[in-house]
């Protein structure tokens, strides 16, 4: 295992930016960079043993200061969306950036975490990034210490453990936003991707995409991934909650318990016989099928579209912040925040 290190770009006011790479004995290598905490490369083998990157970004730092789909992305301290950008802690209420129509999406579009300078260490197998976000950024209460280290293991695991303390109660909910193409980052849509998820609900939405507050089974609809399925076989549905949001972009209520790192997602590509499977403590998944990706050019001369990836985001619901029905995301002095999603890859 080793982590080695070089240039990757420099920020508008002067900041030497890296990437990092982290590699495991069996060619498996993951490259981050201390912008954004965000994953730029993930070099993944097929049956055959040649690898190819699988994860949608740009191969140069400019790029990444627009960066509006997030590719790769750490989002925080609040991932997805929050109803009319604002919600109440302790009868204080606090408002946000309207950003996505009425509502909040990704806490901020120039502010957030994945536009931030983080600070670095390294050990032989992980890369920890770290920041202090003040009281009232964003709109956001507490001062607020957050790292998230991304290990990779011999068994081919992409971990990501997010931590975060506050000295006031505080929204935490990050998410990890990387795209993933199990063909290549440049092999057009994912729609053959075989998707298996494992829960039997998930939170219908509203215009705006902001859950109903229901927890609706997912038995007899298009949201039934609890066989694997086409990502494609139901998108084009004539389904109202589908056309809300253009294709899937909806939040599954996991099975098993909230803080028990358990199996929740697996996905294959059948040419390269690729296969992800999804780990996590958090007790949702945001499916998002990259319906609204702009074309735009990526890594390698790719020209990225609509639906070239899928995010698997690991979070606590969507507007979790105004709905006391859902697991609560608030996190202070009494709770401090610490979760895990592992990413592991094999072939079939």
């Amino acid at each position: 295992m080793a982590v080695t290190k070089e240039f990757f770009g420099t920020t508008k006011d002067g900041k030497e930016i890296s990437r990092y790479f982290i590699a495991n004995s069996k060619g498996m290598k993951a490259g981050v960079i201390n912008y954004g905490a965000i994953l730029v490369n993930l070099y993944v083998s097929d049956a055959k043993g040649d690898f190819a990157d699988v994860v949608l970004g740009y191969d140069t730092l400019e790029p990444y200061f627009a960066n509006g789909s997030f590719f790769g992305a750490t989002v925080g301290p609040n991932a997805n969306r929050i109803a009319d950008a604002s919600f109440t802690i302790n009868g204080e209420k606090y408002q946000l950036d309207v950003n996505d129509g009425k509502n909040n999406l990704h806490s901020h579009m120039e502010l957030g975490y994945h536009k931030r300078v983080w600070d670095v260490e390294t050990t032989e197998d992980s890369v920890i990034f770290s920041l202090e976000d003040e009281d009232g950024c964003m709109g956001f209460p507490g001062n607020k210490k957050i790292s998230v280290t991304y290990t990779l293991t011999e068994e081919n695991e992409l971990k990501i453990h997010y931590q975060g303390s506050s000295d006031k109660d505080t929204i935490l909910n990050m998410t990890n936003h990387t795209y993933f193409n199990l063909a290549g980052h440049n092999a057009g849509n994912i729609h053959e991707h075989k998707l298996q998820i494992l829960a039997s609900a998930y939170t219908p939405v509203v215009a705006g995409a902001i859950p109903t507050g229901e927890l609706a089974p997912v038995e007899g609809t298009v949201f039934d991934f609890r066989k694997p399925k086409k990502v494609g076989e139901d998108i084009a549905a004539e389904e109202e909650q589908l056309t809300l949001v253009s294709g899937y972009d909806h939040n599954w209520v996991l099975d098993g318990e909230e803080g028990t790192l358990r199996e929740i997602a697996t996905v294959s590509e059948e040419n390269s016989k690729r296969v992800m499977k999804v780990f996590t403590d958090l007790p949702g998944v945001q499916f998002y099928a990259g319906n609204c990706i702009a074309p735009e050019a990526g890594k390698e001369g790719a020209m990225y579209g609509a639906r070239s990836g899928l995010c698997l985001e690991t979070q606590y619901y969507p507007n979790t912040a105004n709905m006391p029905e859902f697991p609560g995301a608030v996190f202070g002095p009494g709770r401090a925040y610490d979760t895990v999603t592992v990413y592991q890859f094999m072939t079939e």
